[in-house]
């Protein structure tokens, strides 16, 4: 990567970050926004070493939960664990078409939505209906948003 690309990654996650918030909390959209914090991780992780990214997810998660404070601590670990694997994706997969990307996306938001239920013991209280129903929704709504910030990302670098 070139060294002007680490700063325009920096301001794109720095974009989504602030976007995510204003969104979900200074607009109050809620979860009628999409996860651009899950969003804003998977991209750039595919950028990163494995440690960075999952220092990226530490710190994100911190940042959640400062603001959500009933999900602090599963949401560090969740994205702290979705950093980590999304940047060992890049040892497995090479190259950046759209169809890996928005598959990639999906998964991880997806899988980000599985580990915040298994850690909250949502799973086990019965509601699982909302991994079949809901996430996969909010999973593709995400991939969307990722694919058109990925796009300006490019246009940019």
């Amino acid at each position: 990567m070139r060294r002007h690309g680490r700063w325009t990654l920096a301001v794109m996650v720095v974009a989504l970050v602030v976007l995510h918030f204003v969104l979900r909390i200074g607009l109050g959209f809620g979860r009628l926004a999409p996860d651009l914090l899950v969003v804003a991780l998977l991209l750039a992780a595919r950028e990163m070493r494995a440690g960075w990214a999952a220092g990226l997810g530490l710190l994100l998660g911190i940042l959640d939960g400062a603001v959500l404070p009933e999900t602090f601590g599963m949401s560090a670990l969740a994205l702290t664990l979705l950093g980590f694997l999304g940047a060992r994706t890049r040892d497995l997969v090479s190259g950046d078409s759209p169809l890996f990307l928005a598959l990639y996306l999906f998964v991880g938001k997806w899988l980000f939505d599985v580990l915040m239920y298994l850690f909250s013991g949502a799973l086990f209280r019965g509601m699982a209906a909302d991994l079949i129903l809901v996430s996969p929704l909010a999973a593709l709504y995400a991939a969307a948003a990722g694919l058109i910030v990925s796009a300006l990302y490019r246009a940019l670098d």
